[in-house]
């Protein structure tokens, strides 16, 4: 792999578009056992830019990944809702902080692939564009382009993010915890351009593939490539599954699909998922997938294996 003048540094956030953000928040709290915190804590000290809404999105820490939750209904600028309202929770993409931004910038266009602004506008020029009233460089791919709305931004400092506190690491797992998580396994997309998405994350960012094979629970092929400090699985699913139908919805595009994560104990996530209400799509000897009508929209994944080649394990 050559030398880039860039490094994506860490997973950003996931995105996910709800309804009723007060329900997304109390779920999280009754189902992950996690406090989430509204944007507006983040500028009671340092006022947003003028007319940037503070009201649309509450963040959600779960270990190693910092979990945003967006009311599209909420989310206007410049007098322009620039999300489209959902009739159901979904998960909407992911992206990333970038040391040395205009490098991956540069690095995208060499590929060929579109991106935009944060006002949607066409990313042209040789810099990327900045965030309106801000000299801050910030930068999305076109769907069309990537497969998904990937986000770019410099690792700013940002009060909400519990993972850039100093001398941060990844706790071990709490007896408090009423999932027994350990960390983030993987984030799964459903595609059916498996190219298209390695043009992005292995071409342009550098992510590296480190494991192919049949995911027999979701019913998919997959590849699973790690970047910064995550892994992602690119899956095609078979037809008439779940996870076909999910990506049918935006097809030819790829859609976000779940979020899996690693944990303790398997019973224990069981008995609390069914406490809770929540319930079960699919169970294995090492894995339980939750039924996304009761779980936020998400098919949450639950696992004690460990994804080959992942090399957060050999840490």
């Amino acid at each position: 792999m050559p030398d880039r003048a860039f490094r994506m540094t860490r997973l950003y956030h996931p995105s996910h578009h709800v309804t009723d953000l007060r329900e997304a928040e109390a779920f999280f709290s009754r189902v992950f056992g996690r406090r989430s915190h509204p944007m507006a804590e983040m500028t009671r000290n340092a006022p947003a830019s003028e007319g940037y809404p503070t009201d649309y999105s509450t963040f959600t820490p779960i270990n190693d990944v910092l979990f945003d939750t967006i009311d599209p209904k909420r989310y206007v600028l410049d007098g322009v809702q620039r999300y489209a309202s959902v009739d159901t929770p979904h998960l909407k993409g992911f992206g990333w902080y970038v040391d040395g931004i205009k490098d991956a910038y540069r690095a995208l266009k060499n590929q060929g692939i579109a991106m935009v602004g944060q006002l949607d506008e066409p990313a042209e020029g040789d810099d990327p564009p900045t965030a309106p009233g801000s000299p801050m460089p910030i930068f999305f791919t076109a769907p069309e382009a990537a497969g998904l709305r990937y986000e770019f931004l410099p690792q700013i400092p940002f009060p909400l993010d519990h993972r850039l506190a100093e001398g941060w690491v990844l706790p071990p797992v709490s007896a408090d915890d009423p999932l027994g998580i350990e960390r983030c396994s993987h984030h799964t997309v459903l595609t059916d351009r498996v190219e298209r998405a390695l043009r992005v994350v292995v071409g342009a960012l550098g992510g590296r593939v480190i494991h192919e094979g049949r995911n027999e629970v979701l019913g998919a092929t997959s590849t699973y490539v790690h970047l910064a400090d995550a892994v992602f699985e690119y899956a095609t699913p078979d037809e008439d599954t779940p996870a076909h139908r999910d990506w049918a919805a935006t097809a030819p595009n790829d859609t976000y699909h779940a979020l899996t994560w690693k944990v303790a104990e398997l019973d224990r996530v069981a008995r609390h998922l069914e406490a809770q209400g929540v319930g079960i799509r699919t169970r294995t000897e090492d894995t339980l997938v939750a039924e996304p009508s009761s779980a936020l929209g998400i098919p949450w994944g639950f696992t004690t294996r460990t994804t080959p080649g992942d090399p957060r394990d050999a840490a």
